[in-house]
């Protein structure tokens, strides 16, 4: 059928064409308006609706299915609307809108083409409206070759491939549609893509809720991104983007990931209650991080490895089941003045020759540490105010080297800054004060270059302790490590991994062969129940507790606080 100037109504027809040389039906030119509805097109060997050159037009109710190239062409300038139409099965794309196209799509079912259920290149700028595209062969939507559009409240759900795929320059818009159960991603940004996604709910694809790759640069702003079963967004590649106002959650990897180039801005997201870690930085992974909250990760809040240098600004990075910021291989990067709180271990890992800038921060309320860098770890920590935290301020062990200028260390549960096992660096101008066990401590052997510092008001409750003739281990336990001197017992059989505090040394072990070992930081075995003999001073029997001897066959003897090596693989 080939309409020109018409303006028909057409209802309960059906269309179909076994010509290679053209569609099932044509409309073409200015004025050319006709009415479709409840009419089936199908089975064409070519397409099955083309609307073309400033063509218009209404099609309700329609079945357009079985075509061999596409269900409907929409170009130059043609502005049909479609409404309420199933476009299935056809062996090309369900519509195709291109050479500046334009139209209204509104509550079709679009489903189970072979290509994408919708295509639009070259300047086309439809809108589709409440539209459910799924089961496509391929893709969702794909948009490309400076391709436009808006995209409100549809449905894009189980397609073989991404749910939405953007590249080449193009811009569209999607917002308030809900994209989900893809086999592979949700959206896939690639090849310079841009657009922005915007209060859409993308969950439960198998792989990224968002990819961004390849130079491409969109606005991803108030998205809900969760429960993916890969992470949230992948940014990689040298992919760009601004991220805003987001909830990404409940995701199996990481909620964010930023590699290879890639210089994303994230700014006032939600990241929490991941299965791994909620941001992770790799292989040269570098943005902005800003004013977001990032919470209840299974494993640390954020990690920076193998050369990634992000900037880290104003976040709070808080109830994290692993550590607060885990930096490590190499990491690199800017963390400054952020709030870093209630982490299970430690608030910041600095290790494996890593060498960031922490300035300005606030480290605290610790279920372990503050921080800890071990494993030859570096940086500058400038500023910060590190506080109430279980364990130690600021540890320094195993060759670790950083300079700490100008920090507060303070309200420790143990020591405020210790450094052993090799460790030193520049501890300068810090103030370390009101520390439950002493404030700067050094161990046996280490040599860190110390000036300028103020070390007051900390309370000494080891030499307290030691005075009153107490086991350390009574006012230790078996989860810190106070800074003591420590002993063997010869005559027991102990070995140098089994520590014994002076007191225990002068009560159970009088008369015994005894040696000096060195001053570091031990928790008493004697006093734990952990050795052959019973404690006179904490009543432990002998070998009573099974969880110190659990700790022991781990050697707990502890140059850093416990590291949970839980990083994700790239």
């Amino acid at each position: 059928m080939f309409l020109r100037i018409a303006t028909p109504s057409i209802h309960n027809c059906h269309f179909t064409n076994t010509s290679f040389c053209g569609s099932c039906v044509y409309i073409h030119g200015v004025g050319s308006r006709p009415s479709f509805s409840n009419c089936t097109i199908a089975n064409a060997n070519n397409v099955g609706i083309f609307i073309d050159d400033h063509a218009q037009g209404r099609f309700e109710h329609n079945n357009i299915h079985s075509n061999k190239l596409a269900g409907i062409w929409i170009k130059n300038f043609a502005s049909p609307i479609f409404k309420k139409n199933e476009v299935h099965h056809g062996k090309d794309v369900g519509f195709f809108v291109f050479q500046d196209g334009q139209g209204i799509l509104e509550e079709n079912d679009i489903h189970s083409n072979r290509i994408a259920g919708i295509e639009i290149k070259n300047d086309a700028n439809p809108i589709i409206y409440r539209c459910s595209i799924h089961h496509g062969s391929t893709g969702g939507v794909y948009i490309h070759d400076k391709g436009r559009g808006q995209f409100v409240e549809n449905k894009i759900f189980a397609n073989t491939y991404a749910g939405v795929w953007i590249t080449s320059e193009s811009s569209p818009t999607l917002r308030d549609n809900e994209i989900h159960s893809g086999l592979q991603g949700g959206v896939y940004f690639f090849g310079g893509g841009r657009g922005v996604l915007e209060n859409n709910k993308i969950h439960s694809n198998t792989l990224a809720g968002v990819q961004i790759r390849t130079g491409s640069n969109p606005i991803i702003r108030n998205n809900e991104i969760h429960h993916g079963l890969h992470g949230g967004i992948y940014v990689h590649d040298n992919g760009l983007g601004l991220i805003e106002g987001n909830e990404i959650h409940s995701n199996a990897l990481a909620g964010v990931w930023i590699t290879t180039g890639s210089q994303p801005v994230l700014r006032h997201n939600r990241i929490h209650s991941g299965k791994q870690v909620g941001i992770y930085f790799y292989d040269n992974g570098g943005g902005v991080l800003e004013e977001n909250d990032i919470y209840n990760h299974c494993f640390s809040g954020i990690q920076i490895r193998t050369g990634s240098h992000p900037t880290i600004r104003r976040n709070k990075i808080f109830g994290g089941k692993n550590g607060g910021i885990l930096i490590y291989n190499s990491g690199e990067g800017l963390l400054e003045e952020n709030d870093i709180y209630s982490n299970a271990l430690a608030g910041v890992w600095i290790k494996t020759s890593s060498n960031p800038i922490l300035r300005r921060n606030k480290i605290y309320n610790g279920k372990e540490g503050g921080v800890c860098i071990f494993n030859g770890g570096r940086g500058i920590l400038e500023e910060n105010d590190i506080f109430n935290n279980a364990l130690t301020g600021i540890l320094i062990s195993s060759s670790s080297q950083p300079i700490l200028r100008r920090n507060r260390v303070f309200g420790g549960k143990a020591a405020g800054i210790e450094v052993t096992n090799n460790g030193g660096g520049t501890i300068e101008d810090n103030e370390v004060f009101d520390n439950h066990f002493d404030g700067i401590c050094l161990a046996t052997g280490v040599n860190p270059h110390l000036s300028g510092n103020h070390d007051y008001g900390n309370r000494r409750t080891l030499e307290d302790a030691i005075q009153l003739g107490k086991c350390l281990y009574s006012i230790s336990g078996d989860n810190s490590y106070p800074m003591h001197n420590f002993y063997r017992c010869l005559t027991c059989g102990s070995s140098e991994n089994d520590a014994i505090c002076v007191n225990c040394i002068k009560a159970c072990h009088k008369n015994h062969q005894v040696e000096f070992i060195r001053h570091d930081r031990f928790f008493c075995d004697c006093g734990a129940g952990a050795l052959g003999c019973d404690c006179l001073l904490t009543g432990y029997k002998a070998y009573s507790s099974p969880k110190v001897n659990k700790l022991q066959q781990n050697s707990h003897l502890q140059p850093s606080m416990t590291v949970h090596q839980n990083t994700p693989t790239s």
